[in-house]
């Protein structure tokens, strides 16, 4: 094979490669991160094989696509939070910008509700978010406006809820969630809380939920 043979097959790996990541963001986005791969290799003109061929796994074409856009969609939902002068309305305004993510992209969606097994830079950028939101909640605590029995792993409860509520009522009622969001919010505010019957998840019990959420998914 000669040096232009060459070329072009290279030319055409990188093409098939470009094509796949542009698909699978697409795809993903739309149906979510447990999509058929057999949908993204048929939207990028390629077959399934080659999927595994270059990426190798469900997995690493998820870390190949998702985490430098879900890390820069959340850093922006924070920084915007961080901003914000009141701590309150930074909490909300997280809150309220993490779940119009969720609703806006199932991918992300995914991503923020944790139903991502074996992803490990995926799982990085989650961590990372998780720090982000633990600074914002105890900015709002230390203000006297976020109540103090608050954890930041309750936030998994919002974010599963919220996500259940997109996939459910996307057709037909699709700002639902906004409404639940909001009774959520009034809820977590200093003033009229009630006491837990029960405490907060430990980060390790949340590694354990999340844990038995992947096989579940399996």
């Amino acid at each position: 094979m000669g040096d232009g043979a060459v070329r072009s097959v290279r030319a055409d790996a990188r093409r098939n490669i470009e094509k796949l990541v542009q698909s699978a963001a697409d795809v993903f986005r739309e149906r979510g991160l447990n999509a058929p791969l057999e949908a993204i290799a048929q939207r990028a003109g390629v077959s399934t094989g080659t999927i595994y061929h270059r990426f190798g796994s469900r997995e690493a074409l998820i870390d190949a696509v998702v985490p430098d856009y879900a890390e820069d969609q959340l850093d922006e939902a924070a920084a915007g939070a961080e901003a914000c002068a009141d701590p309150w309305d930074g909490f909300a305004l997280y809150v309220e910008r993490v779940c119009e993510l969720q609703a806006s992209n199932l991918a992300l969606n995914d991503v923020i509700s944790r139903n991502h097994p074996g992803t490990a830079k995926l799982a990085e950028v989650c961590r990372r978010s998780q720090e982000q939101a633990r600074r914002i909640a105890e900015r709002a605590q230390a203000d006297g406006a976020l109540r103090a029995d608050f954890a930041v792993e309750d936030l998994l409860f919002v974010f599963w809820s919220n996500a259940m509520l997109i996939r459910f009522t996307a057709e037909t009622a699709p700002d639902a969630w906004r409404r639940s969001l909001a009774f959520t919010l009034d809820g977590l505010r200093t003033g009229a809380a009630h006491e837990l019957p029960t405490a907060a998840l430990t980060p390790a019990q949340v590694e354990q939920v999340m844990a038995g959420r992947g096989r579940a998914a399996i």
